[in-house]
């Protein structure tokens, strides 16, 4: 393509009325603006049933907006009126067939009264230049009930007017409206919707339909199959682990879980904020990382692992998505923020319900590791703080949002769930997510070894009350109903090194050398690496060499999804997504198992 000096020349004249062509359309596309420019297209597509033989678009531009070069066309002005003509080459389109030309421009006008060959540019009867609508924005969602939703959204634009709007359930017009609200009613409940709207101007015209909202009715069960099957996705993982939302869509993940929880948002100055706002919301992705094949723009409002997470949820609409805040290494603010527990649910709110993405998340989890107790740091906040907070997120939230939390599993004797109200805590939360792993590892460095995730106690384990089966009864006892209760399944191992002993109980030197921290390895390493060779209290493990790993594996997996189910707990979740094989093995057991 070579770019062309236009010379102000004379208007070149029109088609004649015989090779007006109202079987053929003319859309014009802002490619880039740099703010003192532009890249500007336009594509002419045959509509028709027969050859076009030249084609001839013409357009004003607003005074201070100029044509300075163009390629693929002969384009000539006179005041504000431009018209770009065939090359020799490129005037005939068969039927169907479209040919594209572009140019630079100077200003910031865009174009109007545009015509092809003389006739409308949209192929119709109508006045010439008349554009369809844009889209609306993405619909929110509100007055959410076992059998109505309540949808609004921002206004579409056009050049002659908006007339009304068609409302889309699951690709299909439910309703046509003159505003920009519609509720929805004699929907089935616990049933999960997706939502588009569609805008329609003065001569009927139909623009593109907005981004899809994904809708799921109250009751007829929290979650499809009644188990949730809840997986971690790291904020950091788009890094070094290259792990992306797309992932989770390409290993089949996608349609087994039922919840994701996006980890983590920081806790500080008393205020949920953001973690890394680069990963979150600017990092930039190209067509073939995209969940949807589309490539990011640089100047779309949102960009990150938040739109992706925005296109898994149109494709998968009966995903639920919780932004989750604290972790490790962010838990020591929770000390500061429980003082005033309603300005920290504010603060919360007003980040996750954000107009930018607010569409993205159905609700906030808690990871505070850990309330009245020691972690990373020491609280002394007292037994009641996480009551107190939970009760403040539950007001602030409302019943629409969901409103969980990560907990301790540590059922020894005057253990850390014994510091805690967490009965009291449960009528304002949806579920509690029971880290029932990381009871032991390579932060022991001498050992003994032993699995980390052991669902059971057994002979010589190395703490009485570090097993899932005695947290979750600790859990029970306090109050917390079962079904508000999931399993923790960790989608890594830990191990040790210098060890002789084959089977748990050995002596050890240090952690076991591991890709990105020592002591830790993913499962889809360690099951070619490192083969199970043994099982103990429902746990693999395995000695290669001087190493000594424990982790899941599918068949572990297994057995403790149907004890899961034997207790009644509400399903599971795991840490975390990056962890599994690329086709999902254990995402796979999780899903299977439940049932």
């Amino acid at each position: 393509m070579t770019a062309l000096l236009l010379p102000l020349a004379a208007l070149v004249g029109l088609a004649t009325p015989a090779e007006a062509a109202t079987s053929a359309t003319a859309t014009y596309t802002k490619v880039s603006d740099w703010g003192t420019g532009f890249e500007g297209k336009w594509t002419v597509k045959n509509t028709g049933t027969t050859s076009l033989s030249s084609w001839t678009v013409a357009w004003d531009f607003p005074s201070g907006t100029a044509v300075t070069s163009g390629w693929d066309a002969d384009i000539t002005g006179s005041g504000n009126r431009w018209t770009a003509k065939n090359k020799a080459w490129n005037g005939t389109l068969a039927p169907g067939a479209s040919i594209s030309f572009g140019f630079n421009g100077s200003g910031g006008g865009s174009p109007a009264g545009c015509t092809l060959n003389g006739a409308s540019c949209d192929g119709g009867p109508g006045n010439p230049g008349d554009n369809p609508p844009s889209a609306p924005g993405t619909p929110t969602a509100g007055g959410i009930t076992d059998t109505s939703v309540t949808l609004s959204w921002t206004a579409a634009t056009d050049d002659k007017g908006i007339k009304n709007y068609d409302v889309l359930r699951d690709g299909a017009k439910v309703a046509t409206v003159t505003g920009t609200t519609y509720t929805n009613t004699g929907l089935t409940a616990g049933t999960d919707y997706s939502y588009t709207v569609q805008a329609r101007d003065t001569a009927d015209q139909t623009g593109p339909v907005s981004g899809a909202r994904a809708v799921r009715t109250t009751g007829g069960g929290s979650v499809p199959g009644g188990k949730v099957k809840l997986g971690y996705f790291t904020e950091w993982g788009v890094y070094d682990r290259n792990y992306h939302v797309k992932n989770v869509v390409t290993s089949g993940s996608a349609g087994k879980v039922t919840h994701i929880n996006y980890s983590f948002g920081n806790v500080t100055g008393g205020k949920c904020a953001m973690g890394d706002s680069f990963a979150a919301t600017d990092k930039a992705y190209t067509a073939d990382q995209a969940v949807d094949g589309v490539a990011d723009t640089w100047d779309q409002p949102l960009r990150g692992n938040f739109n992706q997470l925005r296109k898994l949820k149109a494709k998968y609409p009966n995903i639920k998505v919780l932004w989750s805040f604290g972790g490790w290494t962010w838990s020591g603010g929770f000390g500061q923020a429980v003082q005033n527990p309603a300005a920290f649910a504010q603060s919360c709110y007003d980040l996750v319900e954000d107009p930018r993405w607010a569409d993205v998340f159905d609700g906030i989890d808690l990871d505070w590791e850990y309330p009245n107790a020691c972690g990373l740091s020491c609280d002394t906040s007292g037994p009641a703080a996480f009551k107190n907070m939970m009760q403040a997120m539950r007001a602030k939230f409302g019943t629409n949002n969901l409103v969980t939390a990560a907990v301790t599993a540590d059922a020894s004797a005057g253990g850390k769930i014994d510091k805690v109200d967490y009965a009291g805590a449960a009528q304002y939360m949806n579920w509690f997510n029971v880290m029932t792993y990381d009871f032991f590892g390579a932060f022991s460095a001498q050992g003994p070894t032993a699995p980390h995730s052991p669902l059971t106690s057994y002979p010589g384990i190395p703490q009485a009350g570090f097993n899932s089966a005695e947290a979750i009864a600790k859990f029970k006892a306090q109050g917390v109903p079962a079904a508000k209760l999931l399993l923790g399944i960790g989608f890594y191992g830990r191990g040790w090194t210098g060890v002789t002993q084959a089977t748990p109980g050995g002596t050890a030197t240090g952690a076991a050398p591991g890709t990105y921290e020592p002591g830790i390895e993913d499962y889809k390493i360690l099951k070619n690496t490192c083969p199970p060779t043994g099982t103990v209290a429902g746990t693999s493990y395995a000695k290669c060499g001087s190493n000594w790993w424990s982790y899941d594996s599918p068949a572990t997996v297994t057995s403790k999804m149907a004890w899961a189910n034997q207790q009644g707990l509400g399903g599971a979740f795991f840490w975390d997504f990056t962890g599994d094989t690329a086709n999902g093995e254990l995402v796979t057991a999780i899903n299977s198992g439940l049932g």
